[in-house]
């Protein structure tokens, strides 16, 4: 017998329980018995007046973005939808059926405000890492770094060129924030080089063409992992450019040491890293093997000699060139012998003009230099 729709009529009273409809191989299920806040309200303590109306819990918008992080929501606005929605998501959030959800500005003024001023996503992440190190997830023995290009919300149609600066008219939150890392070694004073165009609307962002593509603003997000069970030991931000990395890697090496006793006795990363200025930091400075390719520009493609083509005798400490003459540091006698480095840390060889100027090799060692008049 064909039964008939019955018309929702609304109970008086009701139960509902939202842990039963939570499926018991829900990942929030596997991650909420490790999430542990309960030092959030009293780190923050101090950055809340005493008076005035209450504040939203803080601890629920960490329990916010944390379903943001696992489950990929980059826009706070949807992820004040999703948690208004989804079942799940509001019993890891402890809202029931009825809690309301915070209005999305909310993230943006305690990310500029208290959370930036107390660093509590850092002591957040710090409280992370010291677990895993209980558990026996972290080794310390052999890390690893690199860095991944972050795109930033910057218009790369809108960009000015960067030796014309900023518009003296436009001033804004983040051109405040912009002049005031300038000497900040991840950004401005990472490099000396003129960016070749900056966007006014974000400009501590970077123009790059690191992705092979269509150049972008982008900044760069370093990461120190431990090679047992890859988990990040540390995060630093950067501008995008090679030595604002180079820089926070250094920053995060000395800051594991410091904060969680690990002194690594490998470190494996990529070219960008070879330079000697880091591998004499981390052979000599902090006793780390480094399992890193040499930054290696000798090579020369433009048909002129490369440093391969000069042979180094280490007892005279000098150079030969092609044409058989030598190439040495110092030419003049000094009666006290000058063993120290040069104030940029470059040794330069130079052969002697008599051997130098008449030399038919000239044109394929030093192509741009002319011949002396004779």
């Amino acid at each position: 017998m064909m039964g008939e729709r019955t018309v929702l009529q609304e109970p008086l009273f009701f139960g509902f329980s939202l842990e039963r409809h939570v499926p018991t191989d829900h990942m929030l299920r596997s991650i909420d018995r490790f999430v542990d806040l309960d030092g959030v309200r009293a780190h923050l303590r101090p950055f809340y007046s005493p008076i005035g109306r209450p504040s939203i819990d803080p601890e629920l918008l960490i329990r916010m973005l944390l379903v943001g992080y696992c489950f990929g929501i980059r826009s706070e606005r949807r992820l004040c939808e999703e948690v208004h929605l989804n079942l799940a998501y509001r019993w890891f959030c402890r809202l029931g059926l009825d809690g309301d959800v915070p209005d999305h500005s909310t993230f943006s003024k305690n990310r500029h405000g208290r959370f930036r001023e107390s660093d509590i996503l850092r002591e957040l992440f710090e409280t992370v890492v010291r677990r895993c190190m209980d558990e026996g997830l972290v080794g310390g023995e052999g890390f690893a770094v690199d860095a991944s290009l972050i795109a930033a919300d910057a218009n790369r149609q809108r960009g000015v060129p960067g030796d014309e600066g900023l518009p003296a008219t436009k001033v804004s939150r983040a051109i405040t924030e912009y002049l005031a890392v300038l000497d900040d070694a991840a950004f401005g004073g990472a490099t000396p080089v003129t960016p070749k165009f900056v966007s006014p609307a974000d400009p501590a962002s970077r123009w790059t063409d690191a992705a092979k593509g269509p150049a972008f603003f982008a900044y760069s997000t370093n990461y120190l992992i431990d090679l047992d069970n890859a988990v990040i030991v540390d995060v630093e931000a950067s501008t995008a450019v090679r030595q604002a990395e180079v820089t926070a890697a250094r920053t995060m090496i000395e800051r594991v040491q410091d904060r969680f006793e690990l002194w690594p006795a490998r470190l494996a990363a990529d070219t960008a890293y070879g330079s000697a200025e880091m591998l004499d930091w981390l052979v000599h400075e902090q006793g780390v093997e480094p399992h890193i390719p040499v930054w290696d520009k000798s090579t020369r493609e433009d048909g002129t000699f490369s440093r391969s083509d000069f042979a180094y005798d280490h007892a005279a400490d000098a150079y030969t060139c092609p044409a058989g003459k030598a190439l040495v540091p110092r030419r003049r006698p000094f009666k006290q012998p000058r063993g120290n480095a040069p104030k940029d840390d470059t040794y330069r060889y130079r052969a002697s003009t008599r051997d130098c100027g008449p030399c038919p090799l000239k044109p394929n060692c030093c192509a741009r230099t002319p011949r002396p008049a004779r």
